[in-house]
């Protein structure tokens, strides 16, 4: 549930700065805010997910 909230949370982050660069319209974040939602019901998402897990385990991993 964390790994999910801080994932929404920075991927929030980043569709706001693309739209206050202009670089993504507010309908192309509305497109890919739904597009995200219809992945999500698919059988794909169990993929996503464990993949994005791996990655943020991962990346929790490297110490500087």
């Amino acid at each position: 549930m964390i790994l999910s909230v801080s994932g929404v949370v920075l991927l929030g982050i980043v569709v706001f700065l693309f739209c206050k660069k202009d670089g993504l319209k507010a309908s192309h974040a509305l497109v890919t805010s739904l597009f995200g939602f219809f992945v999500a019901g698919t059988a794909v998402a169990p993929s996503i997910k464990a993949g994005s897990a791996s990655l943020a385990s991962l990346l929790g991993g490297i110490k500087f």
